[in-house]
């Protein structure tokens, strides 16, 4: 069996904030980044990387507060992408969520 794909999912809410260290040092195959307000989920990006992953790949964020702003649009997010065979990993939480949380 081949490894799914490790995409990254990148947010700052203005265009002038630095989006390099959320996930500098992780290996990804792919990057999606918003410079956008994080109060609901109509993101470019976003809405770009729930079409992209597939079962088996991991969707890496730096923390949850970069995925969404409030618990609804994150439990939403992540329920999607876990029901889809996708593991959702919050790298500051230490917290991985999906169908395998063994590597």
């Amino acid at each position: 069996m081949t490894r799914g794909q490790r995409v990254g999912y990148i947010r700052v809410s203005t265009t002038d904030q630095n989006t390099a260290r959320q996930l500098d040092g992780v290996e990804l195959d792919r990057i999606f980044e918003d410079k956008a307000s994080g109060k609901d989920a109509k993101r470019p990006k976003l809405q770009e990387l729930l079409a992209y992953v597939r079962e088996g790949d991991t969707v890496i964020v730096h923390s949850m507060d970069r995925l969404a702003r409030n618990v609804d649009d994150l439990r939403r997010i992540v329920t999607e992408l876990s029901g889809r065979g996708v593991r959702v990993e919050f790298r500051r939480e230490g917290v991985t969520f999906g169908a395998r949380t063994t590597q």
